[in-house]
């Protein structure tokens, strides 16, 4: 039975992380690091934890394919990483999926962050 709260759209995702505050973008800049604008910080993967991920796949466009890596930081901050996957990946090169690679996981229940 599907709760009528689940998110189903990257769209829908993204609003509840911003309502939550926890709209923490990480991305790699240009000089291949990956950092957080907002706050005003740079990551090693070792300095990040993945403890859940949404995939997004478009209904006609393989192209619409996206994937939010929910990370939680050394310091306790939580953020995400977006990217479009496949051959659609926003990065160019192998340094982007190397770093997510490297990046310990943990699955956690999305509801404790959600709720």
């Amino acid at each position: 039975m599907q709760q009528s709260n689940q998110m189903t759209t990257l769209s829908q995702v993204l609003e509840k992380l911003r309502q939550k505050g926890l709209d923490n973008e990480i991305i790699m800049d240009e000089q291949k690091q990956m950092v957080c604008q907002k706050l005003n910080k740079k990551y090693q993967p070792e300095d990040l934890l993945i403890f859940k991920n949404f995939r997004f796949e478009g209904d006609s466009n393989p192209a619409d394919n996206s994937v939010i890596f929910m990370v939680e930081d050394k310091d306790g901050e939580i953020g995400y990483i977006l990217d479009s996957y496949g051959v659609y990946s926003n990065y160019e090169g192998t340094e982007f999926d190397d770093f997510i690679k490297k990046i310990p996981t943990d699955e956690r229940d999305d509801e404790e962050l959600f709720s």
